[in-house]
């Protein structure tokens, strides 16, 4: 994706925010082709968040790298007219998606929210008095997941793959490519049957039943599916080849995906962790790297390098995994290698 094509994503996400929405729109294209995230707090100034830093905006159109004087700020009339707004006007329609801190919008965008949470027993059931909304603009970069796809698919074999990586690193960016290659055949010419588990509506975007990002030929969304309960739907009815989905990491999730190795389908999915460390520590995800149903683990940079795989490994240096980080910073495990 070209960076005027970027730039228009931004607007597109940025038309969401009402008032502030319209003044962004006019900052430079160069910006805007690289902006990640808006990030609106009540209160205070509106930020930026570029590959290496945050920005600030003036009431004039410049980029500030510091607090200072004229600043755009984010009243509480703005975030109630922005939350208006990616809510539809129907704030009871996102009821579910508000009481897990985000909403998807039309093209991928997420809309995190944070407020006052207002709860029943343990459990939280609306979050209330809303008081920041981080806008994450969501992006199709056709070729993104180039590497990834040779490691996953070897002699034309599919291999079960997780990616994982700290947030803001590409992980969804890089998945949603490799759903388009596969589906397409890109790589080895031979169009495999795809099935997305989007729970949150980030890799195709669906609206009205249509996916907003292009998928290939061969795919089939779950779309708004749990997790767990969509892998179990797919490999049930849909006879996939491969199911993809993003951020597992709960018991369902778990379940679900070691279900769908025992019937033969590989699964591909990321996973939040910024190293081997942090994967291990979450119980569900040790499980699920023991158990071999994850063949390859994909680990990219941060933020800064999205997309940029920091390491491979393979099945046995997972299951066996008892390292840390060398001195080089890059994990070594038996035969794994950098790139």
């Amino acid at each position: 994706m070209d960076e005027q094509m970027m730039a228009e994503r931004f607007n597109d996400a940025a038309k969401n925010l009402g008032r502030i929405g319209e003044l962004l729109a006019s900052l430079p294209r160069q910006l805007r082709g690289k902006a990640h995230e808006i990030r609106l707090r009540s209160g205070r100034p509106v930020v930026i968040s570029l590959p290496d830093c945050d920005v600030f905006v003036t009431v004039g159109g410049a980029i500030a790298y510091s607090i200072r004087g004229g600043l755009i700020e984010t009243s509480r009339t703005d975030i109630e007219d922005a939350f208006r707004i990616i809510c539809s006007s129907s704030v009871h329609s996102h009821q579910h998606e508000i009481k897990n801190g985000y909403i998807t919008l039309i093209g991928g965008h997420r809309a995190g929210i944070c407020g006052t949470a207002v709860t029943q027993g343990s459990e939280i059931t609306n979050i209330r008095d809303i008081s920041s909304i981080n806008l994450r603009i969501a992006r199709q970069i056709t070729g993104a997941a180039d590497k990834i796809s040779a490691v996953a698919l070897v002699d034309g074999k599919l291999h079960g793959t997780l990616v994982f990586g700290p947030p803001g690193c590409g992980k969804t960016t890089v998945l949603r490519d490799l759903a388009r290659q596969l589906s397409c055949g890109t790589r080895d010419g031979r169009c495999r049957r795809v099935a997305i588990v989007d729970e949150r509506g980030e890799i195709a975007a669906t609206y009205h039943g249509k996916p907003q990002n292009d998928l290939g030929p061969s795919c089939d969304v779950l779309d708004g599916y749990p997790k767990g309960e969509g892998i179990l739907q797919a490999v049930r009815s849909l006879s996939p080849d491969v199911i993809i989905c993003d951020e597992i990491g709960g018991e369902n999730d778990a379940r679900a995906v070691i279900a769908s190795l025992n019937a033969g389908v590989a699964v591909i999915a990321t996973a939040h962790a910024s190293s081997l460390d942090e994967l291990f520590a979450r119980p569900h995800l040790s499980e699920l790297l023991h158990s071999g149903a994850f063949k390859k683990g994909i680990l990219l940079y941060g933020r800064e390098n999205p997309g940029k795989i920091e390491a491979i490994f393979e099945e046995g240096e997972l299951s066996v995994y008892k390292s840390s980080r060398n001195d080089n910073g890059i994990y070594s495990l038996h035969s794994g290698r950098a790139v």
